[in-house]
């Protein structure tokens, strides 16, 4: 079916691919598209995103899930349509993006969503991602319920751009208010067709919450995941996946009735010698023991 001109052009290619990294060049394909949280990266990507972005691919990762896009710097130095043009080239995607909404959810400017979502539907993502909220933000029940509302409202503002906003967990949505957390105040007060949620499972288990009963109680609303491991020794640090203590064989019986569509690894307090080795190692727990 390709032209000898293309094949020539891609067998190029994958050598350059493998004399960046040659202990990536025999990994297997992954059973399904597994996504990586860039993040995990961020000591070692900001000045070698091209590179960094090759070494992902040849790892086996499909799809990454982006962090610190500005207007102004775009992703790591490249706009939306350079970045992009980084991804096609290595046959990967970006279906979400964790972005800056601390302007947006305190109601300062709220004219930065619309740079977020031009960002995303170049880069024919899915998701625009709420990673974090501040702390003056949510203090209390009502409060939760305010940042629903605004989630809501992102939410109207993404659908007419063909987008949907989600919104990712740490352990503070799991503080009680009487009878409830925030974390339900949010799951019950926004609109299941507008918003959908990245579920930690890391930050959730931490918090000695069970995903299946997230995931009983809100059916096909955590359409995304964190696929975060939690060091045996001390629950305040990661570890690659497979390694720590939790169970994510027992927690992805329940990825079904999650309705989960996207699986990031990320590595977000620990780092190893060699960080590309160290979400290698993920991901080929993650490829051959979970998916």
């Amino acid at each position: 079916m390709n032209s000898r001109r293309t094949f020539l052009k891609q067998s190029g290619l994958f050598a350059a691919t493998v004399a960046i990294a040659p202990s990536f060049a025999c990994t297997p394909v992954a059973k399904k598209a597994i996504g990586l949280q860039l993040y995990s990266l961020r000591d070692v990507i900001k000045n070698d995103i091209t590179s960094i972005i090759s070494k992902v691919a040849a790892i086996g990762y499909k799809e990454v899930e982006t962090f610190s896009y500005s207007a102004k710097n775009g992703f790591w130095g490249l706009d939306a349509k350079a970045f992009k043009a980084l991804l096609d080239q290595h046959g990967m995607s970006s279906p979400s993006g964790h972005f800056e909404m601390g302007e947006y959810m305190s109601g300062k400017n709220t004219d930065v969503l619309k740079a977020y979502i031009e960002a995303a539907n170049i880069l024919g993502s899915t998701y625009v991602t709420v990673p974090w909220l501040d702390g003056n933000v949510r203090k209390t029940a009502d409060d939760y319920k305010k940042i629903a509302a605004k989630l809501n409202e992102a939410g109207n503002l993404c659908k007419a751009s063909g987008l949907k906003i989600a919104y990712h967990n740490h352990d503070f949505e799991f503080k009680k208010f009487g009878d409830t957390t925030g974390f339900e105040i949010l799951l019950n007060e926004t609109d299941k067709k507008l918003v959908d949620f990245e579920l930690d499972l890391y930050w959730a288990v931490r918090s000695e919450i069970n995903p299946i009963d997230l995931f009983n109680a809100h059916p096909k609303r955590f359409t995304m995941f964190h696929v975060k491991d939690m060091d045996k020794g001390n629950k305040a640090l990661n570890a690659e996946v497979g390694q720590g203590s939790i169970d994510f064989k027992n927690i992805l019986t329940g990825a079904k009735q999650a309705g989960v569509k996207h699986y990031f690894v990320e590595h977000e307090t620990n780092y190893k010698p060699d960080v590309m080795g160290s979400v290698k190692s993920s991901f080929d727990y993650v490829n051959t023991q979970l998916l």
